[in-house]
């Protein structure tokens, strides 16, 4: 069984890369990309950009690859629940992505693009990559406005990531390998539209944004979201709380959508950090009254043992009161053990084991096998990060 080729050929770059700027690695314990989960911002999942020496551009990239082993052994080969690592028993190809980055004072442009099981995933619904299939290798594309005199304010019009959520697209900037279900079924991957973060103290950013539907850049409908953030940055302490409201119903205005999301990221050193993540989701029929909710809870922590070696753990549950997102009504838990060894900051590779249960029948077993009330994976992923090349 063999990772896929593109994969192996970033790493060997990435460790060719290595031996020429090598740093002691127990220093980036204490880096950004180690901080935690993303709560601390709506800042996007990329490796950390370096002063760029290209004109002021900067290129970086990934490779993600995983195999998994699933003892339902169900059939089709789908790992239910786990996004972007859906397959198992043979090699796969999660994400290739590169990014863009170019800023200066005043402008500035995003671009992050790829291919792979993630790509399919995330615009799986979106009626503007159904319609131009081009679109469907791109992640996030903005332009950066930052208006002199303004104390930091930042203003970006295009495509991005979400600021709801505890995790991100991409494993690498996460502490476990497989998302976790609040990142799967309670909050949307990416909007389009317009935000703007603004500074109000040293440590609170307050946000506002007008967005489409979720997870669609264009054919939804024609009202827009709505979008409030917060973020508290303490020394010790992350609090992020994001509200998003707006019709989410396919050629229609009627019925509106209620998301509250809140993390706590807690610091109190740096080999070990903690959070906790919470959302409620309200959707309203768009015809006939009534409405679906969800919501639910989850706690993950990150033990750093040396520059090389961590181990993290997440424990949730999600609860589905109206089979809204998973189709049947069900409470679903999670509980899921990392162990990953970082060979440098380009190199990473994630053992993990992950545990699903719920309360109804759901999970497939196989043809001619009743539904199980669980699902127990075991996942091998190597990600290689190349850059911001200098």
């Amino acid at each position: 069984m063999r990772l896929p080729i593109c994969i192996l050929a970033l790493a060997l770059s990435a460790w060719a890369a290595d031996i020429d700027t090598a740093q002691p690695v127990d220093a980036a314990i204490d880096g950004p990309d180690q901080a935690g989960p993303g709560p601390a911002a709506p800042a996007d999942a990329t490796p950390p950009a370096a002063p760029p020496k290209y004109n002021g551009w900067a290129f970086s990239g990934l490779a993600d690859g995983y195999v998994t082993a699933n003892w339902n052994h169900p059939s089709p080969i789908n790992n239910q629940l786990q996004n972007f690592n859906m397959n198992y028993g043979q090699a796969e190809l999660s994400l290739i992505k590169f990014t863009l980055d170019k800023s200066d004072k005043v402008l500035g442009i995003h671009l992050d693009t790829g291919f792979g099981e993630t790509m399919r995933q995330i615009h799986a619904f979106d009626p503007a990559a159904q319609e131009h299939q081009a679109l469907r290798y791109f992640e996030q594309m903005y332009v950066i406005l930052k208006p002199p005199k303004m104390h930091g304010t930042e203003i970006d019009f295009g495509q991005f990531v979400t600021s709801a959520g505890a995790e991100v697209i991409e494993s690498s900037s996460n502490w476990n390998y497989t998302r976790s279900l609040l990142f799967a079924l309670a909050i949307p991957y990416y909007h389009m539209g317009v935000r703007m973060n603004v500074p109000v103290t040293k440590v609170w950013t307050l946000g506002v944004q007008e967005v489409n539907a979720w997870n669609t850049m264009w054919g939804n409908n024609d009202f827009k979201n709505a979008g409030i953030t917060s973020v508290l940055t303490m020394p010790k302490y992350t609090w992020s709380v994001n509200y998003y409201v707006g019709p989410n119903h396919a050629g229609t205005t009627a019925g509106v959508r209620n998301l509250l999301d809140s993390t706590i990221l807690l610091t109190p050193s740096t080999k070990f950090n903690f959070y906790i993540n919470g959302d409620y989701g309200r959707d309203n029929h768009a015809f006939g009254g009534g409405y679906d909710d969800w919501y639910g809870l989850a706690g993950a922590g990150i033990w750093h043992l040396n520059g090389h070696f961590s181990i993290a753990g997440r424990a949730e549950f999600y609860n589905d009161k109206t089979g809204f997102n998973t189709g049947v009504k069900q409470v679903l838990k999670e509980g899921t053990l990392t162990g990953e060894y970082k060979y440098n900051d380009h190199l990473i590779t994630r053992i993990e084991y992950r545990h699903d249960a719920t309360d109804q029948p759901y999970f497939n077993r196989g043809a001619g096998r009743p539904l199980s009330k669980d699902m127990n994976t075991f996942t091998l992923g190597i990600v290689a990060l190349l850059g911001p090349l200098k």
